[in-house]
């Protein structure tokens, strides 16, 4: 969905995306870790920041939570409030993705298609889709918030995973499997990624 006030132009700063990046010293990007609740996105998500910091990058976590905090909390769960949530997400990483940030977004987002609406609102090749794979005997055993238990209880409606689909990405960039792997090794499966990409110097 195309959403844009009406009367409005688009303003072109004289401080690019292009200088920021070279103030940096690595490239900014999307990277979009999806999978089910309980398959450790957050964690990594934040594993990886905490790794790209220590080495001086530009760095800023968009956890799910957080965001239903305030600036999506006025949305719940039903499909169209989950769209609408991913669609404020993908448009404010695109304004990180200008500022020269590598931003990093933590979301079951579990539909494809706005997966792939996030995808083309920049160009190709910033955005990163990384796929945290577990087994959902798994997320339910790691369940610290006792959610899937009141999800099958029915306590909680439109649970993905329970009883809300979620689509597998058929094409990722990375697919990490957090279930087999231990966050460390996750983490470097990530860090390789972006240094074979030029997003960081192979020094990093």
């Amino acid at each position: 969905m195309n959403i844009q006030s009406s009367n409005t132009v688009w303003h072109h700063s004289t401080v690019t995306r292009v200088r920021r990046e070279q103030q940096n010293g690595h490239k900014s990007v999307i990277l979009w870790f999806t999978g089910l609740s309980g398959a450790g996105k957050s964690t990594l998500a934040h594993a990886v920041e905490e790794r790209l910091y220590q080495l001086g990058c530009r760095t800023f976590v968009l956890d799910g939570d957080n965001v239903r905090h305030g600036l999506c909390g006025d949305l719940g769960f039903t499909d169209q409030d989950r769209q609408e949530n991913i669609r404020r997400i993908a448009e404010l990483a695109k304004l990180m993705l200008e500022a020269g940030t590598i931003a990093l977004t933590a979301f079951i987002s579990p539909f494809r298609a706005e997966r792939n609406l996030a995808r083309k609102l920049v160009p190709h090749g910033d955005f990163i889709e990384i796929y945290c794979s577990c087994d959902l005997s798994i997320c339910e055993e790691r369940d610290v918030k006792g959610l899937y238990k009141k999800a099958r209880q029915g306590e909680i409606k439109h649970f993905t995973g329970i009883s809300s689909p979620y689509e597998v990405p058929e094409k990722p960039e990375l697919k990490v499997d957090t279930g087999k792997y231990s966050l460390e090794e996750c983490v470097e499966q990530v860090l390789a990624l972006l240094r074979e990409r030029g997003v960081v110097p192979q020094t990093l």
